[in-house]
């Protein structure tokens, strides 16, 4: 099954039909780490992070305070270093 599967990949990669060749590459991706032919079959490829989607353009999350935080209070410069 996956011999069949990449040589269609190959053909379509060769008749420059990159999209048939990604899903294909996807599928074998997905029946080579255990999942069935019949799943295989449903998934279209792995689903992937659009950028930007959590952040600015970035994939780390953005931080969201604890209910009732408040930030401690700046230090008076005026008095600063003195006692």
């Amino acid at each position: 099954m996956i011999r069949d599967l990449q040589e269609q990949m190959e053909a379509a990669a060769a008749a420059l039909d990159f999209e048939e060749a990604r899903r294909l590459r996807d599928t074998i991706g997905l029946l080579r780490n255990g999942a069935t032919i019949e799943e295989a079959a449903v998934a279209d490829g792995f689903t992937r992070q659009q950028p930007g989607a959590m952040g600015l353009g970035t994939s780390r999350q953005q931080v969201v305070p604890p209910e009732g935080w408040k930030p401690p209070r700046k230090p008076d410069l005026m008095t600063r270093g003195k006692r």
